[in-house]
C-alpha cells in the first residue's frame, strides 16, 4: 500500500473500537504515526494500539481521557504534539447515542450527547488548530452521520448533534481555509459495528433494504473514506460532506 501518511502524525478519537479501530489501522497502514484516544476500555485500546503497529504504524501513543471535557482535550492535543512531535490529522470520531423521545428525553442526557457527539469536536479542533497554524498545513475529519442529514425519530439529541457537525464543518473549512487547513465531513449510513450487530434481524433488514446497495457497509469502507479526506489525495477538498452510506440517503 503506498506510505500516503509518512512522516504524518494522527490523533483519533474513539479509536479503540469500531470505525475509530478500522481508521487508526488504516492510517497506520499509511505509515502515520498513531495517537488513539479513548474513554475507559484499556483492553480495547491496548488490542487497537497492537493492530495499529502490526499495519505499520510508526508508533502509537495511547491518550485516555473524556472528549466532553474542553480541557481534557486541549492537554490531550498537547499532549500529542509534545510525544509524537507533531499533529498533521484529526478525525473527530468519538461519539455515543442515548436514544428516546422527546417527551421522555432527560436534560443530562441532552447535555451529554451534546458535550461527546458535537462540543468535542470544537474544543479539539481548536485545540488542534494552533499545531497545524505552525506547520501552515493539517486535515480534519468529522464523522457526522446519516440522522444528522435526514432525520431519524427517537435521535433527537444524536440528530442535531450530528448535523451540528456538519455546520461546523464547513464553517472551519472557511475560517482555516487561508491557513491551508483543510476540515471535511463523513457522514456514514448503517455500518456494521458491535452496537449495529445486536439490533433485531427485522431491524437489519429494513435497513439493508433502505440502501440501494441493498447491505450494510463496514468499518474499513468509512476509513478508506476518512483516510482519503485526511491525506493530500484531496488537497483541493475542503468544507464538504463525504456519504458513505450505500445509497440509503442521497
Amino acid at each position: 500500500m503506498h506510505k500516503d501518511f509518512e512522516g504524518k502524525v494522527a490523533l483519533v478519537t474513539g479509536g479503540s473500537r469500531g470505525i475509530g479501530r478500522a481508521t487508526v489501522v488504516r492510517l497506520a497502514e499509511g505509515g502515520a504515526k498513531i495517537a488513539i484516544a479513548y474513554a475507559g476500555n484499556d483492553t480495547a485500546a491496548a488490542e487497537a494500539s497492537q493492530a495499529a503497529m502490526t499495519a505499520g504504524a510508526a508508533g502509537v501513543h495511547l491518550v485516555k481521557f473524556d472528549v466532553g471535557d474542553p480541557a481534557a482535550c486541549a492537554s490531550a492535543v498537547e499532549e500529542v504534539v509534545g510525544k509524537l512531535g507533531a499533529l498533521h490529522v484529526l478525525v473527530n470520531n468519538a461519539g455515543i447515542s442515548i436514544d428516546g423521545l422527546i417527551l421522555r428525553y432527560k436534560p443530562d442526557d441532552l447535555r451529554r450527547t451534546l458535550q461527546v457527539d458535537l462540543e468535542s469536536a470544537f474544543h479539539l479542533s481548536k485545540a488542534a488548530a494552533r499545531p497545524m497554524m505552525k506547520q501552515k498545513g493539517g486535515s480534519i475529519v468529522n464523522l457526522t452521520s446519516v440522522v444528522g442529514e435526514q432525520g431519524n425519530a427517537g435521535q433527537t439529541a444524536y440528530s442535531m448533534a450530528k448535523a451540528g457537525l456538519i455546520g461546523l464543518t464547513k464553517s472551519l473549512a472557511r475560517e482555516l481555509g487561508s491557513r491551508n487547513i483543510r476540515v471535511n465531513a463523513v457522514s456514514p449510513g448503517w455500518i456494521e459495528t458491535d452496537m449495529t450487530r445486536e439490533l433485531p434481524d427485522a431491524a437489519k433488514k429494513a435497513m439493508a433494504e433502505g440502501a440501494a446497495l441493498g447491505r450494510a457497509g463496514t468499518t474499513r469502507e468509512v476509513a478508506e473514506a476518512i483516510a482519503f479526506l485526511a491525506s493530500d489525495r484531496s488537497a483541493f477538498i475542503t468544507g464538504e460532506v463525504l456519504r458513505v452510506n450505500g445509497g440509503l440517503y442521497m
